[in-house]
């Protein structure tokens, strides 16, 4: 599988048209190598009768160099790919917010590095693989509001990726404790990340069997129903 995909990426880079700047050359060989690694997974997975669906889990704790008057927010996320190479669909669970936040926003984003030595100060700056500005990052999963000092969220047709080369297995998921602008902010900083502010929580996800999703998926079934109960 090593050798087929790094015959695949030579072939690729010879491919590439030398007329195109270089980020153009970083996104085209991206989707090229993506494509490729689709189909000899799916092949795979289509060989061995399986479900080619991935799942991740991500448990959240608070920094540990957070100052201890800041929120302790715990929780975790939940990923599901369906099959290699599609937009991932994530369940967002946390709690430990003050009361008095309720209905702020806080951004959440994919970081470069599952380092938790330094608290998530060591997690390093937002993954991008691709060398583009904020908020084109993937892993950029934008503003969660608060609820009764938690949040809970389910989110489809996220921009990442739980297998190939630009995977974020291994990789750092940070709570933040301000609103991302979204690359609207006017400085260097919002196209890097959003200045979003303080990292209060953050995990290393990994890879995981179906059973989390599957109760998330239950839960967001039951309030669905209890939400139309109350509107009927």
């Amino acid at each position: 599988m090593l050798a087929l995909l790094c015959a695949s990426l030579f072939l690729v880079a010879c491919a590439s048209d030398a007329s195109l700047s270089t980020e153009e050359q970083i996104r085209d060989m991206h989707a090229k190598v993506t494509e490729i690694w689709q189909e000899v997974t799916g092949r795979r997975a289509a060989d061995r009768g399986q479900d080619a669906a991935l799942h991740a889990i991500c448990q959240v704790r608070p920094s540990a160099s957070l100052d201890a008057e800041k929120p302790q927010v715990t929780g975790f996320v939940l990923f599901r790919q369906p099959v290699p190479g599609a937009q991932l669909e994530a369940f967002f669970n946390l709690e430990g917010f003050p009361p008095e936040a309720n209905g702020t926003k806080h951004a959440i984003h994919v970081h470069q590095f599952g380092d938790l030595s330094q608290g998530c100060e060591s997690t390093g700056p937002h993954y991008n693989p691709l060398a583009v500005q904020h908020p084109q990052h993937p892993g950029d999963f934008g503003n969660f509001a608060v609820r009764d000092g938690g949040i809970w969220k389910y989110r489809s047709g996220l921009v990442a990726s739980l297998s190939g080369p630009h995977s974020i297995v291994g990789r750092a998921v940070v709570v933040h404790e301000g609103e991302d602008d979204l690359g609207r902010g006017g400085n260097a900083a919002s196209l890097e990340n959003g200045n979003a502010g303080r990292r209060l929580a953050c995990c290393v996800v990994g890879l995981c069997g179906p059973a989390p999703w599957a109760r998330q998926a239950q839960e967001r079934r039951k309030r669905r129903r209890e939400n139309e109960c109350k509107t009927a």
